[in-house]
């Protein structure tokens, strides 16, 4: 049921966005050259590996060793609209659309984070990522990871059809709002590197 409801939504939500994700690609290409799209390999279902999309808000400017500069350093005035109001993230529909995420989930964080969660934290990938989930609606990128991952494993562990059209509307709410988009401090968000229960185990 739901991934037949994801899959009809997303294809709707394509459509009636296509003109304007054809704006945002022509803009991108026209005042920052190079690709469009931001790719990266992320955790899906049971932490596989899956290619996500989101629209580039970087521009790839190095130092003279070539090495990237610091994300507030390469975020370009027209990626700090889209992050604001989420625009960005409107490719991950195509993602939607092939069963590699969900519209409602916790959100694909990165493949290095996978051996540094506890066994608890773990669940989060017992169900699909998500477009958005309980924990961007309850303080998105403005919590700790801590908290972050509780609310990813409450979602997990309470999951229903009427919870995921609250988290919706409620996402809605915040994009509006431009809510949590960044840790105070951070352009984006702090790198995550492990737990304290991970590091007193020894995994961080």
């Amino acid at each position: 049921m739901k991934r037949l409801t994801d899959f009809i939504c997303a294809l709707l939500l394509l459509l009636f966005f296509s003109p304007l994700m054809l704006l945002i690609g022509l803009v991108i290409k026209l005042t920052g050259g190079g690709p469009i799209f931001f790719i990266q390999i992320r955790p899906g279902l049971n932490g596989e590996p899956f290619c996500l999309y989101k629209f580039r808000t970087m521009a790839n400017k190095r130092d003279e060793q070539g090495s990237l500069l610091a994300d507030e350093d390469r975020l370009t005035r027209f990626g700090l609209l889209l992050r604001q109001f989420s625009l960005d993230e409107l490719p991950q529909l195509w993602n939607v659309l092939k069963g590699e995420l969900s519209l409602v989930g916790p959100r694909p964080l990165l493949m290095e984070y996978l051996p540094l969660y506890t066994k608890e934290q773990a669940q989060r990938h017992l169900v699909r990522p998500g477009v958005t989930g309980w924990a961007q609606i309850n303080g998105r990128n403005a919590i700790s990871w801590e908290e972050k991952f509780k609310l990813d494993v409450w979602y997990v562990q309470n999951q229903s059809f009427l919870l995921d059209i609250k988290i919706l509307m409620l996402t809605l709410k915040k994009v509006i709002q431009s809510e949590g988009v960044s840790q105070p401090g951070n352009v984006t968000v702090e790198t995550f590197k492990g737990s304290k229960s991970t590091l007193k185990e020894g995994h961080g």
